[in-house]
């Protein structure tokens, strides 16, 4: 990016606002992008799993992430995992899109393996089992978060 200067905030942090594709992959600047979602939107966790659900069954896993990630920064400390490891579930998916499709298999276990410690008690009526058990499958189609009952 020569003669254009970094866009950070003062602390130097990026601020990434380079204009993104409906998967989150950078575009140059002054590019039309896809509206990204907003960072550090205060949301319960019935909330985030129904934006992200949301998300992900209109095709954006990516957007999808941005939410999850937004609850994992959020959440107290004995949730933590979980929400990381959907955040890396809807990463993994992003990746899929994006035909990354080995690095879409290793975000999918990964984001198995951290939500799975939750399967014998599973907070907010996430899915734990299922998930698991779709990403044992090859994470193949949208995840449901929760089960049918919530």
């Amino acid at each position: 990016m020569t003669g254009s200067p970094r866009d950070r905030d003062d602390a130097g942090r990026a601020r990434n606002a380079r204009p993104r594709d409906g998967l989150g992959r950078p575009l140059p600047y002054g590019a039309p992008g896809v509206e990204r979602q907003p960072e550090g939107v205060p949301r319960t966790p019935s909330e985030s799993l129904a934006e992200a659900q949301r998300l992900l069954d209109d095709g954006k896993p990516f957007h999808a992430h941005e939410v999850l990630e937004d609850a994992w920064k959020a959440a107290p400390e004995p949730e933590r995992e979980l929400w990381r490891g959907l955040a890396q579930l809807a990463v993994g998916l992003t990746h899929a899109a994006r035909g990354n499709a080995r690095g879409a298999q290793s975000l999918v276990d990964r984001g198995a393996r951290n939500i799975e410690p939750y399967r014998d008690d599973p907070p907010h009526g996430v899915d734990v089992a299922g998930l698991v058990a779709w990403a044992r499958a090859g994470g193949v189609g949208t995840p449901r978060l929760r089960g049918e009952a919530c």
